[in-house]
């Protein structure tokens, strides 16, 4: 054998060692069998004919019947969803104690909320990829601002769902380790954490209108606008919102959902809110339904506060950190920022990694500019 063909029996050894391994991690990180899920799903009312389904008529992908733009889309896209230069990153020391009213953005969906005393940890994605492969899907694109053991001691872990921009496999595994604190979940998402050998005894599981204490914190498992699913097979388990609320102060974390009915019916239930965390990033008019854009983030955020835009404060998430979209990297916020503008309404966009005292709030700084590149 020649040098140039033992080279490319040696690529070709590499390369076949690389799908060997990609593939292999993918049915763990996949989670539970939808047969594992159904046994702690179908009593739900939100459970038909074998899927859970949303309270409105919400398609995945809307096309008009011409998928032509769709795929043209994700053809030219190019690097127009990444930033052009470095995102800056904010790495503050944790306080001893929990403040009445604070957020920590670590990216994307992932923060700390402290109300009232207590650490709920919401959506904590640390992983490189948000896929169930660590060598393919889409990567971070910028690094995570603290390294998850380094985050303080917390309450209770509140999952969304259960993609995998939501719901971390190499995460759940190091909370395992360094946390104590119950994931609390919707319907079906603990068979994937029982999957991965998380106790049975840090498991909360709740249906939409279900709450669990900690102390004298109420979590309530609240509805969303969107589906779920980690393979082929869609809609096994809930996906929701969640509200906080402690004796005297209520936050609400959205997740990931489209815009509908269901914020101003939260908002009679649950609101007003002193703190709204609200998603802003990777919407696109194929899948309206099921992704708000920034403008319907300002009106959701009137409608949990019963139709007051000016009460309370919102925190945009879900942008910056993973390119899902076809949007340029900072569009979302600086759509967000005109909007709330307009409707006058205290918005607050931290640096990834940057603690934010809700009631103290340092000035905002426009660290975004600069960063997007333009459509073309």
């Amino acid at each position: 054998m020649n040098v140039k063909s033992a080279a490319a029996s040696a690529l070709g050894l590499v390369g076949l060692t690389w799908v060997v391994r990609a593939v292999g991690e993918i049915p763990n990180a996949i989670g539970a069998s939808t047969d594992a899920i159904k046994a702690y799903v179908a009593g739900s009312s939100n459970f038909r004919n074998g899927q859970f389904q949303n309270t409105e008529p919400s398609d995945q992908i809307t096309t008009g019947g011409d998928p032509t733009p769709l795929v043209k889309g994700m053809l030219t896209r190019g690097k127009i969803g990444r930033p052009i230069g470095a995102v800056p990153l904010s790495t503050p020391l944790a306080p001893a104690d929990a403040a009445e009213l604070a957020l920590t953005w670590y990216g994307h969906a992932s923060v700390l909320v402290e109300i009232d005393g207590f650490r709920v940890l919401a959506d904590p994605v640390w992983g490189e990829r948000v896929s169930p492969s660590t060598r393919v899907g889409p990567a971070r694109m910028h690094p995570v601002p603290v390294a998850l053991e380094d985050i303080p001691k917390v309450d209770a872990i509140v999952i969304s769902h259960d993609h995998y921009d939501h719901l971390d496999l190499p995460t759940v595994e190091s909370l395992l380790q360094n946390q104590t604190a119950p994931f609390v979940v919707p319907l079906g998402i603990g068979a994937h954490l029982r999957h991965w050998n998380v106790p049975e005894d840090r498991i909360v599981e709740l249906d939409w209108g279900v709450s669990t204490a900690v102390g004298d914190l109420t979590i309530t498992c609240t509805e969303a606008r969107h589906f779920s699913g980690r393979g082929l097979v869609r809609n096994t388990t809930l996906w929701s919102s969640w509200t906080l609320q402690g004796p005297t102060r209520r936050v609400f974390f959205g997740g990931d959902s489209g815009y509908g009915k269901c914020y101003g019916e939260i908002g009679t239930a649950h609101g007003p809110f002193d703190l709204t965390i609200l998603p802003i990033g990777a919407y696109n008019d194929f899948w309206r339904e099921i992704h708000m854009n920034p403008e319907e983030a300002v009106q959701a955020h009137a409608d949990l506060n019963r139709g007051d835009p000016t009460n309370g404060t919102l925190v945009p998430i879900h942008w910056a950190t993973f390119n899902l979209a076809f949007h340029p990297w900072g569009e979302p916020v600086e759509r967000l920022v005109a909007a709330a503008q307009q409707a006058r309404t205290a918005v607050f966009v931290p640096q990834p990694g940057q603690r934010v005292d809700v009631l103290r709030p340092t000035a905002q700084q426009s660290w975004w500019e600069g960063l997007s590149s333009t459509p073309g």
